[in-house]
This record gives C-alpha cells, structure tokens and sequence, in this order.
C-alpha cells in the first residue's frame, strides 16, 4: 500500500517473505528426524530445545539481523499464571514449555511405554507447578505496591499514514497533539508520551514548529518524550544521517536527550542488498534510508528512568533487558501501526510488548499513531487500552521500579540450555560390545 509497488510485486516479496520465514521451522523438522533416526523416541521428547534454538536463530540472524515476530512464547501473554514464567526463564522459557507440552503429547501418540507415560504425567505436573506459582506470584503481587507512583499521559493522534508528512496537514497534526497533551496534563499526568515519528518535521531542527511543544512543556513543568526523525549532517563531506528518535523534553521545555533505534525495520526503514533488488526500484525510492543507532540509552525525565523502545524493537527480549541493566525503571513503547490496518499484527504487536514487563518486572506504557496505546504491569495486566484508529488520549498511574527479576540477571539462559541439548542429541550413541562385534 505505501511502498509504490504493484500488487504483483508485492505479493512476490510477501511470498519470498514466507518462505525465507519457512526455512527455521523446516531446520526444526529435521533437526528432530535427525534425533529420532539416532536415539529412536528420546528424539521426540527433544524437540522442544531443537524449537527453541531455531526460534532463537530465527530471531538473532538473517534479514535484519532476526525477525522474532510472534514466537512461541508470546502467545501465553494473556494467560496470567503460565506467563509468569517469563520472569525466570523469558520468552525462549515459555517457547520451551508449549513445545514440551507438545513433546508429550506426541510421544503418547507414538507410544504406550511405561516411560513414555511417566514422561506425559511429570509435564502435566510441571504445567500444574508453574501455573501455581504464576498466580501466587500475582496474588501477593508485590511490584503493584514498590516504587513511586507516576501518571503518564499517552495521547494517541490517529494520523492517517498518506496524510503525515503532507505539509497541508502539518498544522492541524501540531494542534491536535498539542491539546490532547493539555486533556492528559490537566488530568495531572507527570509525563507525557507521543508515538513514533509522531511530529511532521525534524523537532530539534525547527525552533519555529517545536515552540508550541516547548512552551507546553515549560509552562507545566511537564517532561515529555516525544518521537520524532532526527537528522545528523554529515562532516567532512559525509552524507546526512536520518533516524527514527525519541526525544527527551524536559520541564525546562529544552531537549534533554535522545535514543536512536537500534533495531531498523528492512524494506520499511531500509532496503537491505540495494543493488542485489533491482526489481523493487520503487521500494527503495519510497523508502526513507535510516541509520540504526548503536546505543540502549535511558532517558532521566527528572530523576524518572524511562527507556524507550521504538515501534517492533519492543519484540526483542535483549534490548528490553539492556534498557533494564542500564537502569531503567519504567518501560515504554512509541509506535506507529498504521501499516497493519485492522490485521491480527496490531494485537500480536501490543501483546508481545506486554511480555517484556513480565520479562523484566517493570509496567510498561505505550503510545502508538493509530492504537493500540495502553499500560500493562510487571504481571502482564492490562491496565489500560485504547480501540484502534480513534483519536485520543488516556492517563494511567504506574510505579517506578528498581527491582530486577532473575531473567534480567541470568538472560536467555534457556537458549544455551537447549543448544546443549541439541548437541547431546544429534552425537550418535556409543554402541554396546557384543560377542558378535569380535570385541571391537
């Protein structure tokens, strides 16, 4: 729709996509044949570290440097007590216990052994524990009562993705940000949060449409974290740098900070192998060529700690979890999902943020263009929601955490749990002397 492609192109790409997204599951499907073919059943019962490990490629390596769209895991993020887990043992921990669970179910498919059945029943149990302790974690709930309170304001502008950078809309976008911050200001937020690339121009470059915003800010003593494209010149001859930034305004009304995203969208933000894809010319030219930033910066609104991840970035537990080890007390999310229409991909995206507060123990708030903005807490509640393209603004009370959950210490732990595993599980076993081998 946004790229200048034709349908068939586009499709084309859509089905590329697909396919390059195929080979993962497809390493899986053999990696377990492999299992089976040498330790016979013990092989089904290790498909469940052979899915994490591919999950885990899936997401660290390839275009983009990995694309962790909907995991496994991320399906549990309304299910409160198993999601707890994530606490522990993050997003690879919840892939691997679907995926036992599956394991399971599979072996007494395959087999009535007494072992087999055993195996069945010590799952069932491990599901019935975990889900245990999941809603004892919630009920003493804990995290709800740490911390200093803070109100946040999110103002959600609805901006049609053909109309944002039409300088015929600029003012009117301006305006509209501008009193819906006032309806949350006035509802006594102590900060506000605008989307991504939420402001139609370079907001530290033009002092002359970045005054309103200042001045609001100054005048009620009000940070806010706004996002926005940023451009770097180049010295030397170098060429300019864009990128897609959150700014930190402070209650001075003056620039305080700025976090550059790390993780760029390929054939949104860039065309990666440029000349390799020579036949979406028009994609490359409609596409704005970002620069990545390098650096997990956490903005200090006034002694308020807030990382910010920008846009699908909020699908990737390290970076959630970098923001965290640098201090971060409160997470938060900008984002502009115009481009998902009503599709399944705007609730995948809320739901999978939601489990980086799990991940981490923190609440997380979120503002995006078209919806879904919201708050969830560090037990994966949501707190507060908005309905999809309605122009609007919502207040929510959180707590600044300092907190650390044992995932935010120990990481992926699981991931080289399960590339143990699958190594123990592809070496074929050592074969036992008989008579008949000669004592060979």
């Amino acid at each position: 729709m946004y790229g200048g492609l034709p349908t068939w192109v586009a499709a084309l790409i859509a089905v590329l996509l697909a396919l390059y997204q195929g080979i993962f599951p497809a390493f899986f499907g053999w990696l377990v044949a492999r299992a089976v073919a040498r330790r016979g059943m013990t092989g089904v019962w290790l498909a469940s570290p052979f899915w994490v490990v591919t999950e885990w490629l899936r997401g660290s390596v390839g275009v983009g440097d990995g694309f962790p769209w909907v995991s496994l895991g991320s399906s549990q993020a309304s299910v409160i007590p198993i999601v707890q887990l994530a606490s522990v043992a993050g997003l690879y921990g919840l892939s691997m216990l679907l995926a036992l669970v599956s394991s399971a179910a599979a072996a007494l498919a395959l087999s009535r052994q007494r072992a087999h059945v055993r195996g069945a029943i010590a799952v069932a149990m491990l599901v019935l524990v975990i889900a245990v302790c999941g809603m004892l974690r919630v009920t003493w709930g804990t995290l709800a009562t740490d911390g200093p309170s803070l109100r946040v304001g999110l103002v959600q502008g609805n901006v049609a993705q053909e109309n944002k950078y039409d300088p015929r809309y600029r003012d009117a976008i301006i305006n509209s940000y501008v009193a819906l911050s006032r309806q949350t200001i006035g509802a006594g937020a102590g900060l506000v949060v605008w989307p991504e690339a939420a402001t139609p121009f370079f907001f530290d470059l033009d002092a002359v449409l970045s005054d309103p915003i200042r001045k609001l800010a100054a005048q009620s003593r009000t940070p806010f974290i706004i996002g926005t494209d940023e451009l770097e010149p180049g010295q030397g001859g170098a060429p300019n740098r864009i990128y897609n930034s959150a700014v930190l305004l402070g209650a001075d009304g003056r620039s305080h900070g700025t976090y550059r995203k790390i993780r760029i969208v390929p054939f949104g933000e860039y065309v990666p192998a440029k000349k390799m894809l020579f036949f979406v010319g028009p994609l490359v030219e409609a596409v704005s060529d970002f620069s990545a930033g390098t650096d997990p910066i956490v903005l200090d609104a006034g002694g308020k700690r807030v990382s910010v991840s920008i846009c699908y970035e909020s699908v990737y537990p390290w970076l959630s979890r970098a923001f965290v080890q640098r201090g971060s007390q409160l997470l938060a999310t900008i984002t502009n999902d115009a481009w998902f229409g009503t599709s399944s991909a705007a609730y995948q995206h809320f739901d999978q943020g939601a489990l980086r507060a799990v991940e981490e123990g923190r609440y997380l708030v979120r503002a995006a263009n078209t919806g879904f903005s919201g708050a969830v807490d560090p037990y994966g509640r949501v707190l507060a929601r908005t309905r999809l393209f309605e122009t609007t603004a919502l207040t929510v009370d959180v707590r600044l955490l300092d907190r650390r959950t044992i995932y935010s210490y120990a990481g992926d732990v699981v991931v080289w749990l399960s590339l143990a595993l699958c190594a123990w599980g592809l070496v074929p076993p050592k074969r036992r002397h008989t008579a008949r081998d000669g004592g060979r």
